[in-house]
């Protein structure tokens, strides 16, 4: 799938690929030419994703080929073991968590997971976590805080399911008392939004001692779309909103919500997944050998306030 800012360097690209089979097929010295033509492509890819807007980084994160939380734990985990079920209800397939190996550590991995194809998302209900999902979330973070285990979240959903069943079975209870609890945890807590970060879903695990956005996401309290609903009544005016929310990573930075932002491969994590695994991997290797230095009540301390001086207010 391509999004229109992304055709002109296809087509380049489609160009580039046609003249090395040119030059193959024919023993044909085409090298200038090639080379050329792929400075062209890297100087246009650097100027199309160094001035996006706020709604094509919004587009970008939803990209149908971008890496999941999965798909980045089986990339650098060893030995990753899924757990299931919140002991009340069921399991919640919208949430994901297990123990994986990263260099010889143990961190607990707990994310949102989407699906790839129509049958992938409906089991995986498009992302949106019922509330077993965040108890069963609260299930692992206890879990890994009673042997010791740090904890990274890997946060990608539109939302906490807003349906009726969710709601009687409580959400809104759930969402709340993971935040509450995981200002609490004596273990390190790294939250790394790799997608979309929309509202209360997102929220229910971004408490940590650091979170970070990839440069492509969008982290805000409603999405582009309902915003324009309610705004506007109507979803055309998606892109104002966009602007108007200030959602994108630069803006959360800006703002003093996030400790970071990790940088993508050029052209989008989806471009490289490999690649941006790695940048990922890096940076919770780097993040888990500072916290640990801190001892759990300081951490504790730390964290506590960092949320609570979030924000203006006035006495």
């Amino acid at each position: 799938m391509l999004l229109e800012f992304e055709k002109p360097i296809a087509d380049l690209e489609l160009k580039l690929q046609e003249m090395k089979d040119l030059a193959k097929g024919r023993n044909i010295d085409l090298a200038t030419d090639i080379q050329s033509l792929e400075e062209k492509i890297q100087s246009l890819k650097k100027e199309t994703f160094q001035n996006l807007t706020r709604w094509q980084r919004v587009q970008l994160s939803r990209h149908a080929d971008r890496p999941y939380s999965l798909d980045y734990i089986y990339e650098i985990t060893n030995d990753f073991i899924e757990l299931h079920g919140d002991r009340t209800v069921k399991d919640d397939k919208a949430m994901i968590g297990g123990l994986g190996d990263i260099e010889g550590r143990s961190v607990m991995f707990i994310g949102q997971q989407k699906g790839r194809n129509t049958k992938q998302r409906q089991e995986r209900n498009f992302g949106m976590a019922n509330p077993e999902g965040y108890r069963k979330a609260l299930r692992l973070m206890k879990m890994a805080e009673k042997f010791g285990k740090p904890i990274v979240t890997l946060i990608d959903t539109p939302g906490a399911f807003p349906g009726l069943e969710a709601e009687e079975r409580g959400q809104g209870e759930a969402i709340a008392k993971n935040l509450r609890e995981m200002f609490m945890l004596k273990v390190p807590v790294i939250c790394i939004i790799i997608g979309e970060g929309a509202s209360g879903g997102a929220l229910g695990i971004a408490i940590g001692d650091k979170v970070y956005m990839l440069e492509n996401t969008w982290y805000s309290v409603i999405s582009p779309e309902s915003c324009s609903s309610i705004l506007w009544r109507s979803w055309d005016y998606k892109e104002q909103a966009a602007e108007a929310l200030k959602l994108t990573a630069i803006d959360m930075q800006k703002n003093g919500l996030i400790d970071g932002i990790i940088e993508e491969p050029l052209g989008g994590a989806h471009r490289d997944m490999k690649g941006m695994a790695k940048i990922l991997k890096k940076t919770i290797l780097e993040a888990l050998k500072d916290l640990e230095k801190i001892k759990p009540e300081k951490r504790i301390e730390q964290r506590i306030d960092k949320f609570c001086s979030m924000g203006v207010f006035v006495e």
